[in-house]
């Protein structure tokens, strides 16, 4: 299952599915052509929406590409706190003259619909956050000749997707921009989660899929690294933000490289469930009160988020990255691909050179 995986796309460079409209058809069309795995994020979108991106793809490019869709969630939310969050946050949208979002606006992200869709019109893989699809849902999907893929952060979510008949893990090391794609979540664990390096040993001894890794990778060396460890491929999410064809917002592109963004935190400010982003001023306010309550926290912001776009005002948007962001280069998605299998190419050729003594003896 491995090469079934591996052989749809010759590079072992997966470009990862960033929703709120960054992963747009250009982007996993360049990505694709270029070599690699595109993807497409479904997350937030409606099942036309998706559709119709896929069409687009279609119409871009005819090598492989992938579909992310977000799992439902349970109703775990406590309302009191939800409303406690959007008093506190009345303030902001004061400040940027806009009103909150309502927080009952669903919790499925329309999950069957999109599953509907996949099914019906097959697309090569499909991936899958936050959760594990039933066993008769990537059943069908496999049917239908789709490969399925799902997220994990632990060895016990790994196990759990394998169970399911999955037929990868993307392993997600606590490095990843964006949201985690933990299966559970449980404020008792934030900041727990495990390294990229790390997690990939402890999921290899605990199945036998083959594991996606996630987390941080920025540069070719980073690449030949997860795979010397036992990953078929990488994926990268943050290094394909700055890209032209990103959808990402020019602000949030620049905020990658720019010094005034140190360093990133993971975050309920603006989702409810932990997301790692640049820290700005917004996280810094409303991060150590933001309940864990997702999607609710998402719609309520996410008028907030769009007016801070509109005005330009970095300050108050969400500016997901990974922990190597300052790494980023703004390079054309397929240019990217080609730099970071040359580097990848530099660094096993020099572990090479190590392993037969030709270095450090």
């Amino acid at each position: 299952m491995s090469s079934a995986l591996t052989d749809l796309f010759p590079y072992p460079i997966v470009q990862a599915p960033m929703a709120g409209g960054v992963s747009v058809p250009q982007l996993a069309a360049a990505v694709s052509e270029a070599g690699g795995l595109g993807f497409l994020a479904a997350g937030y979108k409606t099942a036309d929406g998706m559709y119709q991106e896929i069409k687009q793809m279609r119409g871009l490019t005819g090598r492989p590409f992938g579909v992310n869709l977000f799992m439902p969630q349970p109703e775990h939310a406590e309302s009191g706190a939800v409303e406690v969050y959007a008093h506190q946050l009345a303030g902001e949208a004061a400040w940027y003259e806009t009103e909150l979002g309502d927080p009952d606006s669903g919790r499925d992200d329309g999950y069957d619909a999109k599953l509907a869709v996949l099914l019906d019109d097959p697309v090569p893989v499909a991936s899958f956050h936050f959760g594990v699809p039933g066993a008769e849902a990537l059943a069908a999907l496999r049917r239908a000749g789709t490969l399925t893929l799902v997220t994990a952060t632990t060895a016990e979510e790994a196990l759990a997707a394998e169970r399911a008949g999955a037929d990868a893990v993307i392993v997600q090391g606590l490095e990843a921009g964006g949201h985690q794609g933990t299966h559970r979540d449980v404020p008792e664990n934030d900041g727990s989660g495990i390294g990229l390096l790390a997690l990939i040993a402890q999921v290899r001894e605990a199945v036998s899929l083959p594991l996606v890794a996630a987390g941080g990778l920025m540069r070719g060396s980073q690449i030949a690294a997860v795979l010397a460890a036992g990953a078929s491929a990488a994926q990268l999410g943050t290094a394909f933000l700055a890209a032209p064809e990103s959808g990402a917002h020019a602000v949030h592109k620049q905020a990658l490289t720019d010094p005034l963004y140190v360093r990133t935190e993971l975050t309920r400010a603006f989702s409810g469930r932990p997301a790692r982003g640049l820290v700005n001023r917004f996280l810094r306010e409303h991060g150590p009160y933001a309940p864990a309550a997702y999607p609710e926290v998402h719609h309520l912001t996410a008028p907030l988020r769009k007016a801070a776009a509109k005005a330009g005002d970095p300050q108050g948007m969400a500016l997901w990255a990974g922990q190597g962001h300052r790494l980023a280069r703004e390079l054309p998605a397929a240019e990217l691909v080609e730099v970071l299998m040359a580097e990848l190419a530099d660094a096993e050729t020099a572990l090479s050179g190590r392993l037969d003594g030709g270095e450090g003896r």
